[in-house]
């Protein structure tokens, strides 16, 4: 059972949750299997080539074996509410079927998901529930298996694997993966803007150099590389870190020995998340994988902010090596938006600093229930564009004054110019009504936080808050988490 005065490094074993996920499991089958195919089939119409794009589920069983929870670490957050971290392991036998155009039928037998998933209960209260509501995200993507059966065992089993999975893990890394948190309100007053846990920071990670993974004296990896041995390879290198969006320099063309000394900033949800350096040698037809280094932003920040990286492959050793520099800035207000135009922060891939748009939801929309289709869309400047879940008339929901409670990030870099954000209220992909609310006027509120019930036009209004944070001097306390 999960112990109350567990610290981080001190992981339990919570025998009680597990009990808790074993008897809801049959709930759980019938409720993901009904999300999946809700949220899958139109994606693999977008995501998937040729044929694929037709394939539907037939039958989706996710079989009687839970998955298991362990190492659970459970502290206090910042923002008055409690976290617990824990591994998520499936390993079950499940029945699912696959149709499409001009193909037989594909199945999987057997799935296997791993990964760490980070819960967040809070705002706390003193009124029964005691909690506002729980916010469930991988911190790192998750590794996915499937064990296909029928067509997809013959021809193009690759294209079929790497597809489904593809699709289904950009499913669960747009809804459960940080930064994405999926939101279960538990309070129906809870307010989203209480409930919304905002970034830990900025990482800038430089990118400098790779050598020695052309050598040929490694053992059973040397076969991996009779390719580089031919031909000086033109190498680049891909960052991801966590499920931020990836980065990648330029190519070095015909060197063994790579400097990039490229620099790009991601945003930090938390000190876990995976910094993944896959370095790559480009091709006409298709890029060849030389290997992948791998750390995490709590890791490097333990080792001074520097890290020389070893490359592996499909996991096989190199010998190669990948050095990173890493800088880590905290969001502030306190510095009142100086950050924004300092020269320090300025050039390609370097943020100033951060805007959270949050919109939690429209009132006053005017027409009929079945005619209304509404979502609320921001935009800043030409380059940042974000929308909302469309909503539907249902039961149980109020399609006139709906909830979107979502939120949106924006970068700011100091050549982005002070554009004004824009809220917009959509019917379908009609146009409502608008406000713009200038940039100046959340630099200035207080906390350069605007909170407010904007006025789109005709009666009807936007609850929104716009917050923005520049980028300050983090202090060793900040970053002197416990190691895992």
């Amino acid at each position: 059972m999960a112990n109350s005065k567990n610290t981080a490094d001190e992981p339990s074993h919570p025998v009680f949750l597990n009990e808790i996920v074993e008897q809801l499991w049959p709930n759980i089958n019938i409720a993901g299997s009904q999300m999946i195919k809700e949220i899958a089939e139109p994606m693999f119409k977008t995501m998937l080539p040729g044929p694929l794009k037709s394939l539907h589920f037939t039958k989706i069983d996710l079989g009687s074996v839970p998955l298991r929870l362990n190492g659970v670490l459970v502290s206090k957050t910042a923002h008055d509410g409690i976290k617990l971290d824990m591994n998520v392991d499936w390993d079950g036998e499940c029945d699912i079927k696959l149709d499409a155009d001009m193909m037989p039928e594909i199945g999987a037998r057997h799935v296997k998901l791993r990964g760490r998933l980070s819960v967040l209960l809070g705002p706390l209260t003193n009124i029964i529930p005691l909690i506002g509501a729980a916010q469930i995200a991988f911190i790192n993507p998750p590794l996915l298996e499937l064990d296909f059966t029928g067509a997809a065992n013959v021809a193009d089993f690759s294209a079929i694997d790497d597809g489904i999975r593809s699709v289904i893990l950009s499913i669960i890394n747009s809804m459960f993966t940080l930064p994405n948190r999926f939101l279960l309100t538990l309070d129906t007053k809870n307010d989203y803007f209480k409930t919304y846990l905002p970034p830990l920071g900025v990482i800038r990670i430089t990118v400098e150099k790779a050598w020695d993974f052309a050598e040929e004296a490694q053992g059973k990896a040397k076969k991996l590389f009779a390719k580089l041995t031919r031909a000086a390879p033109d190498t680049y290198a891909k960052v991801d870190v966590g499920a931020e969006p990836s980065w990648q320099t330029q190519t070095k063309d015909n060197t063994v020995n790579p400097s990039w000394n490229e620099t790009h900033d991601f945003v930090v949800s938390d000190f876990h998340q995976c910094i993944k350096v896959h370095v790559f040698d480009k091709d006409v037809n298709s890029d060849d994988e030389i290997g992948m280094g791998l750390t995490t932003v709590e890791e490097v920040l333990h080792n001074g902010g520097r890290q020389e990286l070893s490359l592996e492959l499909k996991g096989e050793a190199t010998g190669g090596k990948v050095s990173i520099a890493c800088e880590y800035f905290k969001l502030t207000a306190a510095s009142g938006g100086n950050s924004f135009t300092a020269s320090t922060h300025k050039g390609a891939g370097r943020m100033s600093g951060v805007a959270a748009v949050l919109i939690s939801g429209a009132y006053g929309i005017k027409g009929q229930r079945e005619a209304l289709t509404p979502s609320v869309e921001v935009t800043w400047g030409p380059e940042h564009s974000f929308q909302t879940a469309v909503k539907t008339d249902a039961p149980g929901t109020d399609i006139n004054n709906p909830t979107f409670d979502q939120n949106f990030r924006i970068p700011i870099a100091t050549d982005s110019g002070a554009e004004n954000f824009r809220i917009a209220l959509l019917n379908g992909e009609q146009e409502v009504g608008a406000v713009e609310v200038p940039f100046a006027d959340v630099r200035d509120a207080p906390e350069m936080t605007l909170q407010d019930r904007f006025d789109v036009g005709g009666g009807t209004v936007v609850r929104a808050s716009i917050c923005l944070r520049g980028l300050g001097a983090a202090d060793a306390q900040e970053i002197d988490l416990p190691r895992r």
